[in-house]
């Protein structure tokens, strides 16, 4: 049975597997900029939130980037991480307009091939987007907390989030 998830109630089908806790944090390629690439083992051995979004155009996206980005100062021994199918000049624009500086929260983009979205299982390929979820995983490369979430245009958890991210 295929996995889905909704936007506005239209079911939308998910590629890859569905994660669930104590999983292992799969590896994959994200785009750093326009031009340069980096594996997400790059950040292995230390805390860390991937905060997936569909756009950083949408309001819920952008408010659910906001609310990490603001939460990431009280929690130095965590790295948050953004990560959207937009084109990195669109996410620098976006930080830039809104003030978010990439020591507080790097913003990561999977618009090339969806490899981070197919990995995790948030890829909607009839789009090439991502579902929204998120992702804490431990200094040990374990998923702590997994939150794929029911409807694109719903937010997550924030508090069971940064609760299990402060537990680390």
């Amino acid at each position: 049975m295929a996995r889905t998830t909704t936007l506005k109630g239209n079911p939308l089908e998910l590629e890859g597997p569905e994660l669930k806790v104590g999983d292992k944090a799969p590896d994959a390629v994200i785009k750093k900029d326009l031009l340069h690439t980096m594996p997400l083992s790059e950040l292995n051995g230390q805390v860390r939130v991937y905060s997936v979004v569909p756009s950083l155009d949408t309001p819920v996206c952008a408010m659910q980037t906001k609310k990490f980005y603001e939460a990431a100062s009280g929690l130095q021994n965590v790295r948050f991480c953004t990560i959207s199918a937009d084109l990195p000049p669109a996410q620098a624009r976006f930080c830039g307009a809104e003030g978010i500086k990439a020591d507080n929260l790097a913003v990561f983009s999977d618009h090339l091939g969806g490899g981070f979205g197919k990995a995790y299982g948030t890829y909607i390929p009839s789009v090439g987007i991502n579902c929204r979820a998120v992702f804490v995983v431990g200094p040990d490369d374990t998923l702590r907390y997994v939150e794929y979430v029911p409807e694109i245009a719903d937010h997550p958890d924030y508090d069971a989030v940064l609760a299990c991210a402060r537990g680390l």
